[in-house]
């Protein structure tokens, strides 16, 4: 017995990362390393090592600003490394709701990859929507992304973090409160009613 733990912890630490040809990887995807927590990502679990490739650059395209309840759409960006396939892992703090789209699935409230995709023209996407929470606020979008070489080893892959903030609304609960001021409309006729009031005093003062 003391024999096999040994060998489950190597397999745990294979399995920790996003993209791997190796049978003992995850290829279908892996959440829990998109650097919402720093201690782990896939750099960090070892299983991809770069080996004189240069990292890849990862980004979010999509708004900055969304309103309580809307639904942005968003994409993750990779370009570089050895950019023959890619994967990824996104996650969102506060009470932000995330789906995936094509080729993609959800584990815990994270997104990942259903399996490897394929670089076009420099770089991998992967689309996906954020739904606002209903009150303003400040979200914070974590991802990885995984640029690999498809050779079906872990070496020569390389992967990199990112993060991005979403405004929803104005975070202060909406606007100004006009109460007890004159509106637009209303001031035309509380002007009228103080000259009339005015008039009348004056006559008594003339009588």
């Amino acid at each position: 017995m003391r024999s096999f733990l040994p060998s489950l912890g190597v397999a745990g630490a294979m399995a920790a990362c996003l993209v791997s040809g190796s049978a003992f990887a995850y290829a279908t995807g892996q959440t829990g390393h998109s650097g919402q927590d720093a201690a782990r990502t896939c750099a960090t679990s070892g299983c991809h090592t770069r080996s004189g490739t240069t990292g890849p650059t990862v980004t979010f395209d999509g708004p900055s600003s969304l309103e309580p309840g809307q639904t942005g759409n968003y994409s993750l960006v990779i370009k570089g490394g050895p950019a023959v396939k890619g994967g990824y892992n996104v996650s969102v703090d506060g009470t932000g709701a995330l789906t995936g789209g094509a080729g993609s699935k959800k584990i815990a409230g994270e997104l990942t990859h259903t399996t490897p995709k394929a670089f076009a023209n420099g770089e991998v996407r992967f689309d996906f929507t954020l739904v606002a929470p209903s009150s303003g606020t400040t979200l914070t979008l974590y991802g990885a992304g995984n640029s690999v070489n498809g050779t079906g080893d872990e070496t020569g892959d390389s992967s990199a973090t990112t993060t991005f903030k979403v405004k929803v609304g104005d975070g202060g609960g909406g606007g100004g409160d006009d109460k007890g001021g004159c509106s637009a409309t209303g001031g035309v006729p509380l002007l009228g009613a103080a000259l009339m009031l005015l008039g009348a005093r004056l006559r008594r003062r003339g009588a």
